[in-house]
């Protein structure tokens, strides 16, 4: 079997919900994202990908339930390159990055672009198709942004709890008190900022031009640098009246889109740059709906199993901060160096819109080893209803752990 790599990774600026890319569709973000990671590869001729496979949790509005062709097709890209949307809500583009290299690794392609999209601000309001016509009883708006809907009552009360009472039970069961996840979060915020700062995200990240002519997002747009423990503690509990999870020390609803270009070995001489990281390992796992938050441990483990490595190898974690608290049980139970997790920040500052957060994860990785040198990285998220995905990375010119 061949192996996959990835060669280039870039996204847009992730934005708040309603606020500067609320004005964008999803499917011009998901198009930004392509064209964003194709202009890293300018040597590539755009007719020799193989196909796209791109993420999106939604589908329900503007994402026009196949997305991927859409960006394609508003991307520029020739009509001869076909496209698939996956969805496994957060894990979206993360599981469009895993199908892509399986297809790499068993031939069936050379060159993949993946990624993913969300827009949550302009994500719709659905109504229960009636079972006849002009029915007498009213009917319920329910919002697609995130979380359950139109649930079916035959699933039990426990396993459709909101996605912040599933991590309040989180919190209760490994005793992660308030004060750390407000510190976790504040730290999320500082890494973010610094990593702007000193430069890292200027390769990563492509301007979008948002509401007017003239605006543009170059930033993501949920970073508070300034923020501390003192002040987050000020901030009222979201979904228990003395609950510990707070707007502070939890992802926001955010807007964005993110891009990886796979492929295979034999494929470098085409695309015209040398691979960034060979995908070594994956994993997926699932248990009860409402421990979703704690999946990413055994998807790791076993991510790590099939590269071939343990823990004490990695350099690197790039975990998705749904909640402050779900990745702080993750890291204590992974026993590592939390100094190596989210060392650029993490969804609690940068954002997360469902479809494009496992792009963003699987792009910062690639680039954290190229920064830093190491051999190998894992990149992990939790997804709601109780499942999780994680990829190993190893760094191809790579020489330390």
């Amino acid at each position: 079997m061949s192996a996959s790599y990835v060669y280039a990774a870039a996204r847009t600026p992730f934005g708040r919900f309603s606020g500067a890319l609320a004005g964008v569709r999803p499917d011009d973000l998901a198009a930004a994202a392509v064209s964003a990671a194709l202009a890293k590869v300018p040597a590539l001729d755009p007719s020799a990908i193989d196909d796209v496979v791109w993420g999106n949790a939604n589908g329900a509005g503007e994402d026009n339930r196949n997305v991927a062709r859409m960006a394609v097709l508003l991307a520029g890209l020739p009509t001869s390159v076909p496209a698939t949307t996956v969805n496994r809500l957060c894990g979206s583009s993360l599981d469009a990055a895993i199908v892509a290299s399986r297809a790499i690794e068993t031939g069936d392609a050379e060159i993949v672009l993946t990624g993913g999209v969300e827009s949550m601000s302009r994500a719709p309001w659905v109504l229960p198709k009636p079972d006849r016509a002009y029915p007498a009883r009213d009917v319920t708006a329910v919002s697609t942004a995130l979380g359950w809907r139109l649930v079916n009552p035959r699933m039990p009360k426990e396993w459709t709890v909101s996605l912040g009472e599933a991590n309040e039970q989180l919190a209760d069961r490994f005793g992660i008190p308030r004060q750390r996840q407000d510190a976790f979060a504040v730290r999320s915020h500082e890494l973010a900022d610094q990593a702007w700062e000193a430069g890292f995200y200027e390769d990563l990240v492509v301007p979008v031009a948002a509401g007017g002519k003239d605006d543009v997002l170059a930033r993501d747009e949920g970073m508070r640098p300034g923020s501390t423990v003192e002040g987050l503690a000020g901030l009222k509990p979201s979904f228990r009246f003395d609950g510990s999870i707070t707007a502070g020390n939890a992802s926001p609803l955010s807007d964005g889109a993110s891009a990886v270009l796979l492929g295979s070995g034999a494929a470098a001489s085409r695309i015209g740059v040398a691979p960034l990281a060979r995908i070594a390992g994956r994993g997926v796992f699932a248990l009860d709906p409402q421990d979703f938050g704690f999946a990413p441990v055994e998807a790791a483990n076993r991510a790590l199993k099939s590269a071939g490595i343990t823990w004490d190898e990695v350099a690197a974690v790039e975990l998705n901060e749904a909640f402050a608290v779900q990745a702080l049980a993750c890291v204590d139970a992974w026993r590592i160096d939390p100094d190596l997790v989210n060392a650029k920040g993490g969804a609690i500052a940068l954002g997360h819109p469902l479809g494009a957060s496992g792009g963003r994860l699987l792009g910062t990785l690639a680039h954290r080893l190229k920064e830093s040198g190491d051999r190998w990285g894992v990149a992990a998220i939790c997804i709601g209803v109780g499942q999780a995905l994680a990829v190993v990375l190893e760094n191809v010119a790579g020489e330390g752990r």
